[in-house]
């Protein structure tokens, strides 16, 4: 028993310090990401907003995706807020090639997303942002190809929420906001560093190389099809990849990781289902895995 306990102890030891030390590394881009993401929530969200409505009034065409990708990276909504915002916006005429492209790059990246991302480092900061971006630009080029003479999405029964940033103070308006992200992805975060502590300590570097390293396609897709199940929250996967890319997981795999996770995410295909329908999900899946494969393969052959 003595013994036992003396082996729980020192690997208690191992996994605390491994735990410790990717604490200490990204804590800062944790808590920087939640305060920017709730200034943009409470200081800019219906200024990003009214700038997508106004869209309608331009005749941009096609062109119009690339603005409909930027405003939706820049939205600080996730999945659930971001699909009765855009029904309300279809309701009021929207283009839905525009809208495609608008909640595709809103689902995959946001500005407190991209503070996280930076832990990862400049060059997977650039990746992530590129291909979420390319990966919205995409789905509403598709949207427009295959989808122009028909609709594409199925809002009945989704109403925009009330919005819980209504206290009359600002401050403490700000302050309630930075609050619930914390308690929304704080538990997230600090479960992530423990996966990553304990890959650390009982999962050997070469397999992390073999699965996910170099410049192969099966890595990339072993990325993609694993950031399906383990994505919950954008705070908990960050610590993970930290850990897989200082193993040897290529950029090419973190890209693909980076897209299959947020865009399929379990809690979220739910609602997904119902607004595509059940044929249109499964081209959505599809679309997600081969965009994400094909990006992954692009990006090491560029940085190759």
């Amino acid at each position: 028993m003595a013994e036992l306990w003396t082996i729980l102890r020192r690997e208690f030891i191992y996994i605390w310090y491994y735990f410790e030390i990717q604490l200490r590394q990204i804590f800062w881009y944790w808590v920087i990401g939640m305060a920017i993401g709730s200034l943009v929530s409470v200081f800019a969200k219906d200024r990003i907003h009214g700038l997508f409505c106004g869209m309608q009034k331009k005749k941009w065409g096609l062109l119009g995706i690339i603005p409909a990708c930027l405003l939706g990276i820049a939205s600080p909504l996730c999945m659930y807020g971001t699909i009765p915002i855009a029904a309300s916006f279809r309701k009021q005429g929207m283009r839905e090639d525009w809208l495609a492209a608008f909640m595709m790059a809103s689902v995959l990246l946001n500005p407190q997303l991209m503070i996280y991302s930076a832990a990862l480092g400049t060059k997977a900061l650039v990746v992530r942002i590129v291909t979420c971006f390319l990966c919205g630009c995409t789905a509403g080029l598709l949207v427009f190809l295959f989808f122009r003479k028909t609709e594409f999405f199925n809002f009945e029964g989704f109403e925009v929420r009330a919005s819980h940033d209504t206290h009359p103070n600002l401050l403490i308006r700000y302050f309630l906001n930075f609050w619930r992200n914390v308690k929304t992805t704080g538990v997230y975060f600090l479960v992530g560093i423990l996966l990553s502590a304990l890959f650390q300590r009982y999962v050997p570097q070469d397999f992390l190389v073999d699965l996910f390293g170099g410049n192969k396609a099966w890595g990339i897709l072993m990325a993609a099809t694993v950031g399906v199940p383990l994505y919950a929250c954008g705070g908990g996967t960050i610590p993970l990849l930290q850990n897989w890319l200082s193993e040897g997981m290529s950029l090419g795999s973190a890209s693909a990781f980076m897209i299959t996770g947020p865009a399929t995410k379990i809690t979220n295909l739910g609602a997904l289902k119902i607004v595509f329908g059940l044929k249109r999900f499964f081209l959505y899946i599809a679309f997600v895995v081969v965009f994400s494969f094909l990006s992954g393969l692009a990006v090491n052959l560029i940085l190759a």
